[in-house]
């Protein structure tokens, strides 16, 4: 028990997915900050970055690849189409499908995100070697596969 006594800052005994998650959340809350600073958000910038590749014209795929519900999603297109970022229309071969396009608005603001993006990434990898990221990258990998895998969630006896 005595390792969930101490949970401040980076301790040795301190349980390993605590850390993460606090980690995560600063990175986020510093990510979202930077992003804001372009006139952007983490949604807005996961939108634009599915725009921009051209993977995810409908909707429906879109929000699957942002990774957040459907109307969340509308909520953000709703706004993101008021300010001129995107357009939506219906699809012709099926008018239950809205396609979703950037506008040149919309290419401006993800030029403008991405040097933010570029930079953050820059500044969070100071001091940090390509294998030391190389090894981060394998752990991160291993970490959500560990809470992924079926054979982890089954109780053992």
């Amino acid at each position: 028990m005595s390792i969930f006594l101490s949970m401040r800052g980076s301790r040795p005994g301190q349980p390993i997915g605590l850390q993460i998650a606090r980690t995560a959340k600063t990175l986020s809350r510093a990510f979202d900050q930077a992003l804001s600073r372009s006139g952007g958000s983490l949604p807005v910038w996961l939108v634009l970055m599915s725009l921009k590749g051209e993977r995810h014209g409908q909707q429906g795929d879109l929000a699957a690849a942002v990774g957040i519900e459907g109307p969340t999603l509308t909520h953000h297109l709703n706004r993101m189409e008021a300010q001129g970022m995107v357009v939506r229309s219906r699809d012709p071969g099926n008018r239950r499908v809205q396609r979703v396009e950037l506008t040149a608005k919309g290419h401006a603001l993800f030029g403008r995100l991405l040097q933010e993006v570029i930079e953050f990434d820059r500044s969070l990898r100071k001091g940090i070697s390509e294998a030391e990221l190389s090894t981060l990258r394998a752990l991160l990998d291993r970490l959500r596969e560990n809470v992924t895998d079926d054979s982890a969630a089954e109780v053992k006896p």
